[in-house]
């Protein structure tokens, strides 16, 4: 949600790769690939945006927190960042999500969202349950 040097943003994306393979991520038992090149996301995020309320997102404690750290000059990208998240969990009809205590209120938002899409357009997302980890 805040602008990157185009070189660094590559460099983060490298190091991130290589620290996933150094914990033991196996790519030859796992799809391992690049997010942002995968357009389904920011598509999927824009439809779910037209259905989520904005009231909703205002009261998000990561918002308000980040909010302030940016003297009150929150962006849309920081807004929006949670439906992006729910986009990535319910785009892969996943139904275990692991997160941090931190990230509760996001999963608790998606499965806001994927309930809403099924009420309204029929049962096709899965309402994913929170692995959480102590860690």
């Amino acid at each position: 949600t805040m602008p990157k040097e185009p070189a660094v943003l590559r460099q983060n994306i490298l190091d991130t790769t290589a620290a996933v393979l150094a914990c033991g991520i196996d790519p030859k038992k796992c799809f391992l690939f690049r997010q942002s090149l995968v357009s389904e996301h920011a598509e999927l995020a824009w439809i779910l945006g037209c259905l989520t309320n904005v009231p909703h997102l205002l009261r998000l404690p990561q918002w308000k927190m980040k909010r302030a750290s940016q003297n009150s000059k929150g962006t849309v990208g920081l807004l929006t960042y949670p439906v992006l998240q729910a986009a990535d969990i319910l785009l892969y009809k996943s139904t275990r999500v692991p997160v941090g205590e931190d990230q509760v209120l996001h999963l608790e938002l998606a499965q806001d969202i994927a309930q809403h899409f099924n009420k309204k357009y029929g049962e096709f997302f899965p309402v994913p349950k929170a692995i959480l980890s102590e860690l």
